[in-house]
């Protein structure tokens, strides 16, 4: 199979959906692989790296996506990106597709196969594609917000482990799962007074079992979820459902609660954002402000360490790529029912009942999208 991946051409994405390491991998299982030039530079890796295990260095993005029978990026694919998407082309990234309607119905037109890191799932329920960039942004989060958090930007001025006779600041996180436990441990870590929230009591068992006192865990009721918000100087979002739009857990008006210049960080911002003030931004400009809270909602939170997160991101995705390679994405798919839960758009059909309930749009259930 001919394997291309594209330069990431999103505002302030540093990573690359295929390393070195990764297409070696492919070339050795008999795969031509095509990367375009300068694609890995944001990552630390050179197009010499590149040829050194047998990749094919191409200058521009058209001539990978007319190449290439499978691309493989990091996210989802901006428009002049889906207008060279085809028929019968496998695509296999991050889409994200619940609250962004034009890119579903351009891919749907396209066309083409496409493949949602996001929901993949594993036998043990989990998300294994999404895990490493939700351990990244989760640990991310914590930093982010405490420069938030700097007068100079807007913030409360709260040094996030406080002093000695000063006390820390008071975070809370929204969602026990991945991301919240990272942000959690990592909050901690610096010192923080710490409170994470989730709905499911077996989880904050497990939280509870796993990191003792490190952080506290609440049931997230609405009236604890408003207490805390009240009372913190930073509010991590970091709730999914896997494949549909955040839920929006903090209104506009629980705004008015918060202290002045306390911080958001958003990490579902991906999915819609968990508060309703929520919108998406980039590196380059990051933060802003609403009723004086300030909002950091970065679309791509693990570009921010591009090589770290590239490097993680194509451990987990590697297997499945050179599955979809050597198999060809029905076989894979036939024999993996995990990998088939990721598959989200086929043949002018969407695939995915959390994106069309979200969207509006009928849907075409993956195992008939087999038979197609």
């Amino acid at each position: 199979m001919k394997i291309g991946c594209p330069k990431e051409i999103k505002p302030q994405e540093f990573r690359i959906g295929i390393t070195p390491a990764t297409a070696g991998e492919a070339v050795r299982h008999g795969h031509d692989v095509f990367v375009q030039a300068g694609g890995g530079a944001g990552a630390g890796f050179t197009d010499d790296d590149y040829r050194a295990v047998g990749v094919t260095i191409i200058e521009t993005a058209a001539e990978i996506f007319a190449t290439a029978d499978m691309i493989v990026k990091v996210k989802e694919p901006q428009p002049a990106e889906r207008a060279m998407l085809r028929e019968g082309q496998i695509l296999f990234t991050y889409l994200h597709l619940a609250p962004d309607p034009a890119q579903t119905h351009d891919l749907i037109a396209s066309g083409a196969t496409c493949i949602a890191y996001e929901t993949v799932t594993d036998e043990r329920g989990g998300l294994p594609l999404l895990a490493p960039m939700s351990e990244v942004a989760g640990r991310l989060a914590p930093q982010v917000g405490a420069w938030t958090l700097q007068k100079a930007n807007g913030g409360r001025g709260v040094l996030m482990g406080g002093v000695p006779g000063v006390g820390p600041a008071n975070v809370v996180v929204i969602g026990g799962g991945v991301v919240g436990t990272h942000a959690a441990k990592i909050a901690a870590g610096m010192g923080a007074d710490v409170t994470i929230l989730d709905r499911s009591l077996p989880r904050l068992r497990y939280l509870d079992d796993v990191f003792g006192g490190t952080f506290k865990n609440r049931y997230a009721s609405a009236a604890a979820t408003a207490e805390l918000v009240a009372t913190a100087d930073m509010v991590i979002g970091a709730v999914l459902i896997p494949g549909a739009a955040a839920p929006k857990l903090v209104s506009r008006a629980d705004l008015a609660t918060m202290k002045p210049g306390a911080a958001i960080v958003d990490v579902a911002i991906d999915q819609g954002g968990c508060f309703e003030t929520s919108k998406a931004t980039t590196h380059q400009d990051p933060i802003y402000e609403v009723d004086g809270i300030m909002h950091y909602c970065v679309a791509n939170m693990p570009g921010a360490v591009a090589r770290t997160s590239t490097i993680a991101l194509t451990n987990a995705t590697m297997p499945y790529m050179l599955a979809l390679a050597d198999k060809g994405w029905k076989v894979a798919c036939e024999e993996d029912a995990h990998l088939l839960d990721g598959l989200n758009v086929h043949a002018g059909k969407l695939t995915y009942y959390a994106v069309g309930k979200a969207l509006g749009i009928d849907v075409t259930s993956p195992q008939l999208a087999l038979k197609i």
